[in-house]
């Protein structure tokens, strides 16, 4: 017996093995043959892979495709936009957004012209809040990257407020929804971003490399990548050097060969979530969700998440007494097949479709002996096990 809450970093789903082992044997028959059916046959299971995501998010046929990781996918699409789109003007961001992007952003500033204007939290809390995003959005912001879900609090922002607000002041905005989809509802159809970046990791049970670009069909046609290829061309195969020309749809975001691997080895992870249905998931962890920040709440520990189910994604902080040693709690549990992580003192626990209700209980449990009574661990993290009460924080 065990618990996996690692859907933050790595999601899962019961048979993944099998299913990824199977793909990717099966993938391997087909590219090791001695004939000329290889690159048909991998294109086409790529584009079984953007089908999938589109179906996902209730995108447009031709308005998405692949890209390494988040990160590349923000760089291409800032390379694409008309040119002076940013220049003399704000880019804003979350100061919790994903760390990658921001170093992007920052480093991206003096190129394009652009200020980058980072929303801070405010003291003692563990997320930015909305209206705070808000009162920073003048019409003098060219774009904001918006997190759906903060990787650090899982907070879920309101992004129908903050999308709306975005049009009213003639913003471009960019959605990052790497920590929610496939735990939390989204879609393009119903927000209407001017673009959105993503991996197939986490709620997604996805590998690393299966990033995803998703540009709004009325932006796309504006877009000149400047890292193109012979896949940028509606027709790969034309060779005419004094000939290019991009796309008409997502595919003006390709350029050189494309990685076929990671998109195969993802896709079983995508069907599953399509099969189960992202509303049973979410149903499933709410309840584990809550199971955790009761133990919590009864144990008088700080909840760095929001504690209402609507404002919060697939993942529960706790946090732990400064005079806590993090990494030691998570070696301990992993001792007992107990897996989740930590960021300072803060625990990140992220149950999902392999994870139960049992599991639960058994961390928590676990926690109660490393926290309250359990030598030599007790001791050396502060602890009052005569009283069984935590040290002030």
């Amino acid at each position: 017996m065990g618990g996996y809450f690692l859907y933050h970093s790595i999601g899962t789903f019961p048979g993944k093995a099998k299913a990824v082992s199977q793909e990717l044997s099966s993938f391997a028959e087909v590219w090791s043959a001695e004939n000329d059916g290889q690159w048909p046959a991998a294109l086409q299971l790529r584009q079984a892979f953007i089908s999938a995501w589109e179906r996902l998010i209730a995108a447009p046929a031709g308005s998405l495709t692949t890209t390494e990781n988040v990160t590349s996918g923000l760089y291409t699409m800032l390379g694409a936009l008309p040119e002076g789109t940013l220049a003399a003007r704000r880019v804003l961001v979350a100061g919790d957004c994903f760390p990658s992007l921001h170093f992007l952003l920052a480093g991206l500033a003096e190129r394009f012209d652009f200020t980058l204007e980072t929303v801070p939290l405010r003291a003692g809390e563990t997320w930015v809040r909305d209206e705070d995003v808000i009162a920073r959005w003048q019409a003098d912001v060219a774009l904001t990257l918006l997190t759906q879900v903060t990787s650090t609090a899982s907070y879920r922002c309101d992004l129908e407020r903050l999308i709306a607000h975005g049009r009213s002041m003639g913003s471009l905005v960019g959605v990052d929804i790497t920590q929610g989809v496939g735990v939390v509802p989204f879609s393009v159809a119903k927000l209407d971003p001017d673009f959105v970046v993503s991996t197939s990791l986490k709620w997604l049970c996805g590998t690393s490399g299966a990033g995803i670009l998703y540009v709004k069909p009325a932006l796309l046609g504006q877009c000149t990548p400047e890292l193109r290829g012979w896949f940028s061309q509606p027709n790969p195969f034309s060779w005419d050097l004094d000939a290019f020309a991009y796309a008409p749809d997502a595919r003006r975001f390709d350029h050189g060969t494309p990685a076929i691997l990671a998109s195969i080895a993802s896709l079983p992870g995508l069907l599953w979530v399509e099969q189960t249905g992202v509303e049973a998931i979410a149903a499933q962890n709410r309840a584990m969700g809550e199971q955790l920040i009761g133990w919590g709440r009864d144990r008088g520990l700080r909840l760095a998440s929001p504690e209402a189910a609507a404002q919060r994604g697939g993942s529960v902080m706790i946090g732990l007494p400064g005079s806590v040693v993090a990494d030691e709690i998570i070696n301990e549990l992993r001792s007992r097949q107990l897996y989740c992580d930590a960021r300072g003192t803060t625990l990140r626990l992220s149950p999902g479709a392999v994870t139960d209700s049992g599991d639960v209980a058994r961390l928590c449990q676990a926690l109660d002996q490393l926290l309250f009574r359990r030598e030599p661990v007790a001791a050396r993290i502060g602890l009052d096990v005569s009283s069984g009460t935590m040290p002030k924080a």
